[in-house]
């Protein structure tokens, strides 16, 4: 209980305008927001977001009308679809962001990977990557899953190679999220619902619903949804597939710090204001020469400085 008469809780799915808020005592409540809450800065669509912290008194019908909204950790923004000058909080309170990733049914990209890791560098959320569906890889992809599992923990990013059909690395995976509050994003089809019933089966039903559900608005929608995990003690947040990541608020003469690799080295530039593209002197440019810093990183460091307007 917070101020008399008012209750704390974590919101834990949104749907329109209706929040599901779980309390300590882990009970459920369905809560509206108070009508004259102000929205955090006129460029966010949702003013409450899975993962918020929430100050909500009971009304007469069983419901919850929510009062305050707690004060954010960090949190995973996108663009929102349409409305390029908006943005849409996908989750906040996070301590880690798995990518899901598929090296084929379907296959993910190296830059959609990276879009998701430089955006959780961005907000102070450690992110780690997990290649999923590895019994279905030949010995080509299984070789490709190799290298890049090489190239992100050079990096500096846990890399966990799973199956959730076959079990394969799902022992490995509870044991990193144990205790944690977990964001799983990535593709439609990369399995990450498989993955969350292969953690818990006994959360199949659900996942099904979720499914259904987040259906409704594929691709179009980026509503979360959380998880109490009982065996692992963990809160797993599980997303509606996104088809494109767009960074939000990433400025050119800051990327290189969100890239881990690159960061390690940025003193050791002559300039300043290096851009590691072209200056002479540059300890990044100098690192990928000597192969310190993978040229799939390297190139995709530029892809992302050409998108933000460099």
């Amino acid at each position: 209980m917070g101020r008399a008469g008012f209750m704390h809780g974590l919101v834990t799915r949104t749907t329109g305008s209706w929040y599901k808020v779980l309390t300590g005592s882990g009970a459920s409540y369905d809560c509206r927001l108070r009508g004259n809450y102000r929205l955090r800065g006129n460029k966010q669509t949702n003013p409450i977001a899975v993962g918020d912290c929430v100050e909500f008194a009971l009304q007469d019908d069983g419901t919850g009308l929510i009062a305050s909204v707690g004060d954010r950790r960090n949190y995973i923004v996108r663009k929102a679809t349409k409305l390029s000058k908006q943005t849409h909080v996908i989750a906040s309170n996070i301590d880690l962001l798995c990518v899901v990733a598929t090296l084929a049914y379907p296959r993910t990209s190296t830059g959609f990977i990276d879009r998701l890791l430089v955006t959780a560098e961005a907000y102070h959320i450690p992110a780690c990557l997990i290649f999923n569906k590895v019994d279905l890889y030949d010995g080509n992809l299984s070789a490709a899953m190799l290298h890049l599992k090489s190239i992100y923990e050079t990096a500096g990013y846990p890399v966990l190679a799973t199956s959730a059909v076959k079990g394969i690395g799902i022992n490995d995976l509870r044991a990193l999220i144990g205790g944690r509050t977990v964001l799983f994003s990535g593709h439609s089809g990369v399995g990450k619902s498989a993955l969350l019933n292969a953690i818990e089966p006994s959360l199949d039903l659900r996942i099904g619903e979720v499914s259904k559900w987040s259906e409704k608005g594929r691709h179009t929608t980026t509503f979360a949804e959380i998880f109490p995990l009982t065996d692992s003690h963990a809160f797993l947040i599980d997303t509606p597939g996104i088809k494109e990541f767009g960074m939000v608020d990433i400025k050119a003469d800051e990327l290189g710090h969100f890239f881990p690799e690159i960061r390690s080295r940025l003193h050791g530039c002559r300039f300043n204001t290096c851009t590691h593209t072209h200056e002479p002197g540059c300890a990044v440019k100098e690192a990928v020469e000597k192969g310190e810093i993978t040229d799939e990183r390297y190139s995709s460091y530029l892809k992302i400085l050409e998108d933000c307007g460099a």
